[in-house]
């Protein structure tokens, strides 16, 4: 007695065809063709008319030679496997959408009055203009060494570069001021 010869089983890998399974070739052709006539056509739509205002027909757009061209083209293909695909009979723009127009931006309001801060604790000058409704404001040494207020305790106002009385807002204010024990006006 013989054994049947063993039913076809795919390789370990699971990548081979077997031998009697033939692979078609693709054509690209075809999608190459169809794709000039689809670049031709956009082409035309966008090149421009008689008139601005006037649709631009795609008979008028495309040159003959260009549709004779074409339409050989596309029986070529249509001979092999594939039909031809309509060409429209005019193009279509669609129409401009406008973004929206954002409202005005109201003049900003002045955050309060400057107080006086002259001869205060650099702290207790920074609290008071946050009570006159004014976050923000600036400080400098007014030594002219640079040197950066990090404990304003530590710290005399001298100076005020906006006179008391007198609308301000945020990073406006810059008080100059020096270290206790510093020569001052004050």
């Amino acid at each position: 007695m013989t054994n049947p010869p063993p039913a076809w089983q795919p390789p370990p890998n699971g990548f081979e065809r077997p031998n009697s399974v033939a692979a078609k070739p693709k054509k690209k052709w075809p999608w190459v063709v169809g794709g000039l006539a689809v670049l031709v056509v956009i082409a035309a739509a966008v090149g421009g008319g008689k008139d601005k205002d006037e649709p631009v027909a795609v008979s008028d757009a495309i040159p003959s030679t260009a549709r004779a061209a074409v339409a050989q083209t596309t029986t070529a293909a249509t001979s092999i496997e594939q039909t031809p695909l309509p060409l429209p009979a005019a193009s279509v723009v669609p129409p401009v959408v406008q973004a929206p127009v954002a409202p005005p931006v109201p003049e900003r309001q002045a955050g309060g009055l400057m107080p006086n801060v002259v001869c205060m604790n650099l702290q207790d000058a920074q609290d008071l203009i946050q009570e006159s409704g004014v976050f923000y404001s600036r400080s400098f040494d007014a030594t002219g060494d640079g040197r950066n207020q990090i404990i304003d305790s530590n710290w005399l106002v001298v100076s005020q570069n906006i006179p008391p009385g007198t609308p301000f807002d945020e990073g406006d204010a810059n008080l100059g001021a020096v270290k206790y024990g510093e020569s001052n006006p004050c």
